[in-house]
């Protein structure tokens, strides 16, 4: 067994609060609240200690995609954990029905073993309107044969479906994915603000990546978003890297729904911790340019190339919000909605030792997972 060890005089954000010069003792995995007196102390002042970011829309990193191979797959968690992120929920994008069946039965292996916390599948149960990076000629309306299809390969191992649920199939899918205790995402989308409040009537509980991918908010026809900010029953996904959203809809969204309901997502692709190139979602090539993704045919954005620790640190010192709303939205809110906030989300006894160090200006420094250093801080 491990060491015990205490990181000791760091700014700890606690579920009640930031506690300055706090301490926290790590126990094998878990939280402890007591340092054994041969604990191996790490002094950690003059820096913040957070819990482990929790990401439920990733698609990929490092080069490499959640829709690819075993090698490829795990190098994508290891990018995403260099970076913060100590649980995340795998994304499959738009593809034909029989390779999303055969990656689910993948990606269900590594959720089984604790690497990932889930799968979510984004597409093909999408609008054409709506479609963003996703392959038109693939996309196929909800019906609930196919989606329980997914649900039955991912074999209890699916997190989300996103779907447009206006389309033929929409509602009854809804229904079937509350029932097998699956998330149903609102996304990708032209609902109507009726049709949306009718979905969340029948169960939706997300709004995937909210803003985007949607009619705009209108004063006449509001659309989904506001049905999906309005509603207590639904948590919001929000990409704050500067690129798919302007900070006043990120305020809109703060201030409407609170930190509660907000989960800060990557949807990252497979640039994410590598740079500009070309790459391929799924079956389409994108180009990324100055760190933004945009398909080569068509322009549209294809997911991002960020990494929660960049969306701590813009949300702290370019959106100025709390650092405990923050933690909230990175952390607490998405662990809540995976149903795993009594194991991880944040620093208490008895949770898993998932803890993030930043230093004075939020910069990364350190990655613990399950109590053991994925990043190791290097402290004077």
């Amino acid at each position: 067994m491990a060491p015990s060890k205490v990181l000791a005089g760091a700014r700890v954000v606690l579920p009640t609060g930031t506690v300055d010069d706090g301490r926290v003792v790590v126990e094998g995995t878990k939280i402890a609240a007591v340092a054994p007196a041969d604990a191996e102390v790490v002094d950690v002042r003059g820096h913040w200690l957070v819990p482990g970011f929790v990401d439920i829309h990733n698609h990929g990193g490092g080069g490499a995609s959640f829709s690819g191979s075993l090698d490829e797959v795990l190098t994508a968690i290891r990018t995403h954990r260099l970076h913060g992120t100590t649980t995340l929920v795998a994304s499959t994008v738009t593809d034909d029905m029989d390779l999303l069946v055969k990656q689910a039965g993948l990606l269900s292996e590594l959720a089984e073993q604790g690497d990932i916390a889930g799968i979510h599948f984004e597409g093909p149960f999408i609008s054409p309107c709506r479609k963003g990076a996703h392959s038109e000629e693939l996309l196929r309306d909800p019906d609930p044969a196919d989606v329980r299809k997914l649900i039955d390969a991912a074999r209890g191992r699916a997190r989300m479906v996103t779907l447009a649920t206006e389309l033929p199939g929409g509602l009854d899918s809804v229904r079937l994915l509350a029932e097998h205790g699956v998330i149903a995402a609102v996304g990708h989308t032209d609902a109507s603000y009726e049709q949306t409040v009718q979905a969340i009537d029948a169960g939706a509980t997300v709004a995937t990546h909210l803003f985007n991918a949607m009619p705009v908010l209108g004063h006449r026809s509001p659309g989904p978003i506001a049905a999906l900010l309005e509603d207590e029953r639904v948590t919001v996904e929000l990409i704050n890297d500067g690129t798919h959203l302007h900070p006043a809809a990120l305020e809109l969204a703060f201030r409407h729904a609170g930190a509660d309901r907000v989960a800060f997502i990557t949807d990252a692709m497979d640039a994410a911790g590598i740079g500009d190139g070309r790459y391929m979602l799924g079956p389409l090539e994108v180009e990324v340019s100055e760190g933004v993704a945009r398909l080569v045919e068509g322009g549209s954005i294809a997911g991002s190339t960020l990494t929660l620790d960049r969306a701590f640190k813009r949300a702290v010192t370019v959106d100025r919000l709390p650092v405990e709303d923050v933690v909230t939205a990175l952390s607490v809110s998405p662990a809540r909605l995976l149903g795993m906030y009594d194991t991880i989300g944040s620093l208490e006894p008895g949770k898993d030792a998932d803890l993030v160090l930043l230093d004075a200006d939020f910069g990364l420094k350190g990655v613990m997972r399950r109590g053991e250093w994925v990043v190791a801080p290097q402290l004077p």
